[in-house]
């Protein structure tokens, strides 16, 4: 591997562990905010940035292996990674949908959601860079995994725009259901992610990540 290529591989790999690490730190906030302010959109919004941590894990791992050997597939502990994705994005889109809706029934109102615009814009600014970052690197190495990846990160942009619409909205109006519908969407976009995490799992190109069945 020439020494251009391996810098770029040294920065898709950094772009990959800093994924994680914001995740994760997103994630912690988002939750405990949620819950303090009982906006069930930030919350939600936080489990999703904890579900994205072991999506990132697995395209951190698959760098590895491109590095060695150059081989764009998929092992087992990748496609693990994936199913264990899967299932939790579909248990976090039924718990958010049944929640909202009793929510909505009850007429639950946050205390606030000003957390949740602030969070939201962070996530907006730092999922704009990594989309950015990760579409160049993809690009220079021609490689559809990183390219993939940078479609994951923007699944996370559409998430941090519900958050902050359904926030502003709430601040804006008090209008109490504003919070839940935020979250039907959140639950709406993580079945999708969950779809297309079992797709990849088998090897099926789809809208966040591709690969092939290795």
């Amino acid at each position: 591997m020439d020494s251009r290529n391996e810098r770029l591989y040294d920065k898709a790999n950094f772009l990959a562990v800093f994924t994680i690490v914001y995740n994760f730190i997103e994630g912690a906030v988002s939750m405990l905010m949620g819950a303090s302010d009982e906006t069930l959109a930030l919350f939600g919004f936080g489990v999703d940035s904890f579900i994205e941590v072991v999506s990132a894990a697995g395209i951190w791992h698959m760098l590895q292996r491109i590095r060695k050997n150059k081989g764009e597939t998929r092992d087992e502990f990748e496609r693990r990674a994936l199913r264990i994705t899967g299932g939790s994005f579909y248990v976090l889109a039924a718990g958010l949908a049944v929640t909202a809706a009793m929510n909505i029934y009850l007429k639950h109102k946050p205390e606030t959601t000003v957390w949740g615009i602030i969070i939201s814009l962070a996530s907006i600014s730092f999922m704009w860079f990594l989309i950015q970052a990760k579409t160049k690197v993809g690009k220079r190495l021609n490689s559809p995994a990183i390219l993939a990846d940078a479609a994951c990160s923007r699944a996370c942009l559409y998430l941090s725009l519900v958050l902050l619409a359904a926030s502003v909205g709430y601040e804006l109006t008090g209008i109490g259901y504003l919070d839940a519908i935020g979250a039907l969407l959140i639950a709406w976009l993580s079945w999708k992610e969950g779809r297309e995490s079992f797709a990849k799992a088998k090897g099926r190109s789809c809208g966040c990540c591709c690969g092939q069945t290795g």
